[in-house]
């Protein structure tokens, strides 16, 4: 079994070559749960998954832990695109979220039969909060020629307004074909996002301002001073990153496209500009390249590397437990916001390349 190939910056000022070893990233569900104190907690997650015909859905940015407990237990860790596909087929009753609420919205629109339920419902998403449904709405009134196409990284009332949703991993391919067909696009809510694409597509664009707090720290110099110390390394980049991030990138993609980059490129080594949380898939597949952390502040920082979403840390092992057994944190949502939201998701999910 091999150790994680995760690496960050130790302390304040410390140069890209301190580095420490995260043990946990690479270990594979097994060594996770021996001798962890965990051991029972995660049995008896096992036990109430099957008792409750619930399946486990995880999004890489959530706790190794959590996504290791996924894939033992038949469910899936993935994006949001795949989260989305895989709950609206899968034969269980009861869909288990482990990611940010609105990726518990989209699976109970997409299978209003289910009863769908999340550790915590007050993990959400900086793209969500700063794209409030009041003043979009009022955003795209002032754009009535425009065609709405809104990153899944928003509420189903956001969703509900739009004419097309997208995930990071089809957005140049949506916005290439609207293009073509002479459209114009109102483009919601993440703007590095929205630049990446129009001037990947040279759509004509009206773009809103919002951002991931996670990628927005992203800093192009830290990642260039990692790169001198290794300079044989492939920067891997998610298109949420700055502009001065994604112009040094040997990759830009969604987080699915990250990890085929990694399997598929012949280097050896990567830096990786997303939420660490995507170093357990990484390292488990991957086993025998090393990869490290994308500096996200600078020196004067107490952390060079703080990748790591507050909200997707709010999912753990106890309040995935509760959630199962006591059926807390129900996802319901308005019946009339749900049906006009999945025409937008139902374009996603039926697009065509």
């Amino acid at each position: 079994m091999s150790q994680s190939k995760l690496h960050q910056a130790s302390t304040i000022n410390s140069s890209p070559r301190k580095l420490v070893q995260n043990h946990l990233a690479a270990m594979e569900y097994e060594q996770l749960r021996s001798g962890n104190r965990n051991v029972e907690l995660t049995l008896k997650i096992e036990e109430s998954l099957v008792k409750n015909d619930a399946v486990l859905i995880a999004h890489y940015y959530t706790d190794p832990e959590i996504q290791a407990l996924a894939e033992k237990t038949g469910g899936i860790v993935s994006d949001s695109l795949e989260m989305a596909k895989f709950g609206a087929t899968h034969k269980a009753k009861n869909l288990i979220v482990a990611g940010v609420h609105f990726m518990g919205e989209t699976a109970k629109i997409l299978t209003p039969e289910k009863e769908v339920f999340m550790p915590s419902t007050d993990a959400t998403c900086s793209l969500d909060i700063g794209c409030p449904p009041d003043q979009f709405s009022a955003f795209c009134d002032q754009h009535p020629d425009r065609t709405i196409v809104v990153y899944a990284n928003t509420s189903a009332a956001v969703k509900a307004r739009a004419d097309w949703v997208v995930t990071s991993s089809i957005a140049l391919d949506v916005i290439s074909h609207l293009d073509s067909l002479g459209e114009k696009i109102l483009w919601a809510p993440d703007k590095y996002l929205g630049s990446y694409v129009q001037k990947n597509t040279g759509a004509d664009m009206v773009i809103w301002d919002g951002s991931c707090i996670v990628h927005e720290e992203f800093k192009a110099k830290g990642i260039l001073d990692l790169k001198n110390v290794y300079p044989d390394a492939a920067v891997l980049v998610h298109p949420e990153s700055p502009e001065s991030v994604i112009e040094i990138a040997d990759h830009v993609g969604s987080t699915s496209q990250i990890i085929k980059a990694a399997t598929e490129l012949p280097n050896s080594s990567f830096i990786v500009a997303t939420d660490q949380g995507i170093f357990y898939k990484l390292n488990q597949l991957i086993p025998d390249k090393h990869f490290y952390i994308a500096p996200t502040a600078g020196s004067g920082a107490t952390c060079r590397s703080c990748a790591n979403c507050p909200w997707m840390a709010m999912n753990n092992l106890e309040n995935l437990l509760a959630c199962i057994e006591s059926r807390d944190n129900e996802i319901i949502i308005d019946h009339q916001i749900a049906s006009q939201a999945k025409v937008s998701l139902d374009r996603m999910l039926n697009f065509k390349k």
